[in-house]
């Protein structure tokens, strides 16, 4: 149901059983899929490509141009995925010529004034609290949790399953299946809570608490770490996991280099 309160373009792409609430704007070129609900004063612009069963909020802003004095006009688009609620005044902005694309996954949340900058690359069940503000160029993997009013620096990196506490400056890469707290953001333990709710066994979580204190608590250097973890700790999903991403980033632009570990890390919950 489309109300006549709201201005749709006549060539925006909309699915069926989509509310759009009095006020919304929709540009011309833009696909919203089905059982989606736009509410009152959010504004989709072109280039936005927005999944099923999806929530838009009132006053949140999908694939503005990017906040790049780099950007020339090109087209390029905003992606999210299905089943991803974006809260009120949330922005989402689209991509440049680097990637060509912004994407948010399916089943995300982002929370109120949170926002999203170009070429950035969330995965799906990620939740961004309140206030986050994301630089351009990251990525960030599945299941990630990043804490209300914490920023992350461009071109920063976050692994899977990995929880940063509120209020956190995030200005190296996070590795996957950590919690990251304190400042300069540190390691202070594997992400037990998230990762048992997710179904990993006490042996996996063993597993990777050992990569870590190997890599972060003994205050080995990375290289010196790497080689260690290879030859002390079984092979394991999990160990290659963690191992792979920290040498193998899908680009060369994506080298901000690890956050600190820490001598007396947190006990695991």
């Amino acid at each position: 149901m489309v109300s006549p309160l709201a201005v749709v373009d006549a060539n925006a792409r909309i699915g069926a059983n989509v509310i759009v609430e009095p006020f919304a704007v929709i540009h011309g070129d833009v696909e919203i899929g089905d059982n989606t609900h736009i509410h009152s004063h959010a504004v989709i612009y072109d280039g936005a490509r927005i999944g099923a069963h999806c929530q838009i909020f009132p006053f949140v802003s999908i694939s503005a141009v990017p906040q790049d004095l780099k950007y020339a006009g090109e087209k390029t688009t905003t992606i999210i995925g299905d089943y991803t609620i974006v809260r009120e005044c949330a922005t989402v902005n689209r991509g440049t010529t680097w990637l060509g694309y912004t994407k948010v996954g399916s089943h995300c949340l982002l929370m109120a004034y949170s926002h999203v900058a170009h070429d950035c690359v969330i995965g799906d069940y990620v939740i961004i609290a309140n206030s986050v503000n994301l630089a351009g160029h990251i990525l960030i993997e599945d299941r990630v949790t990043i804490g209300g009013a914490s920023a992350v620096h461009q071109f920063v990196r976050i692994g899977a399953h990995a929880f940063i506490s509120g209020g956190s400056l995030v200005r190296k890469d996070v590795p996957p299946f950590v919690k990251a707290a304190r400042e300069p953001l540190s390691y202070v333990g594997v992400n037990t809570v998230g990762l048992q709710r997710r179904g990993f066994t006490p042996a996996q979580m063993l597993a990777i608490k050992e990569v870590y204190d190997i890599l972060f608590v003994k205050t080995n250097s990375v290289r010196k770490a790497l080689d260690l973890i290879e030859q002390e700790v079984s092979a394991s999903k999990e160990r290659d996991f963690i191992v792979d991403f920290i040498t193998k980033p899908s680009r060369p632009e994506y080298n901000r280099g690890l956050m600190k570990g820490y001598s007396s890390p947190i006990e695991d919950d």
